[in-house]
């Protein structure tokens, strides 16, 4: 597992967004820094909330490789029409980044439009991957996690990039409370508040 540095316009060369690239994102990076053999050179990234679709479509716009338009699907489709319509007579590639689980269309020409586009999905971390976040997420936080912490935590953590965000924030949180080392009596307690009692108790 590897993360990737995005460094942006607007950040200092030194303070650069990372992100964990694993199963779950490898496939839509790939695509990402090859628009020109986009359909239409068009692509609409999709996933989970907190996956990273923000980040990837700052990387993308701050590479000069084409535009992006975050959170497109709450757009005015008319508006977001011209827009496909003018990277189109310019020839850019467009990166539309939606929050919908599933996007509905109602005008007629930018539904067959986006129909035509290539669709890009932020998928379910798997193991590897899930340990991976949660050591990232910790080395942001300053957060020590003590020995076996992701033998303990990754086969209990919920798959998906909110909740184990949560859980490393919980376990922050209490190891803050506490004044005490991030070790297993606060993994327990951070999956049971994150969780539930039950998850917490499963293994």
């Amino acid at each position: 597992m590897s993360q990737i540095a995005l460094p942006l316009s607007h950040k200092r060369a030194a303070d650069p967004e990372r992100i964990v690239v694993g199963n779950a994102n490898q496939k839509a990076i790939e695509v990402l820094r090859n628009p020109d053999a986009w359909p239409f050179k068009t692509a609409i990234l999709t996933g989970e909330e907190r996956s990273g679709k923000s980040i990837l479509g700052r990387w993308f716009a701050a590479q000069d490789a084409g535009d992006t338009i975050d959170g497109a699907d709450a757009l005015d489709e008319t508006d977001l029409f011209h827009r496909w319509n003018r990277a189109q007579e310019e020839g850019r590639p467009l990166l539309l980044i939606s929050d919908a689980e599933k996007w509905e269309i109602e005008l007629p020409d930018l539904r067959s439009r986006l129909g035509a586009a290539l669709h890009l999905t932020i998928g379910t971390p798997d193991d590897d991957m899930a340990a991976s976040l949660i050591e990232s997420i910790a080395m942001q936080r300053g957060l020590a996690l003590g020995e076996g912490a992701l033998t303990y935590l990754v086969p209990r953590a919920e798959r998906s990039f909110a909740a184990i965000e949560r859980l490393v924030m919980a376990i922050d949180r209490l190891s803050l409370e506490r004044k005490a080392p991030a070790t297993q009596g606060i993994w327990r307690d951070a999956l049971e508040a994150v969780q539930g009692p039950e998850q917490a108790r499963l293994f």
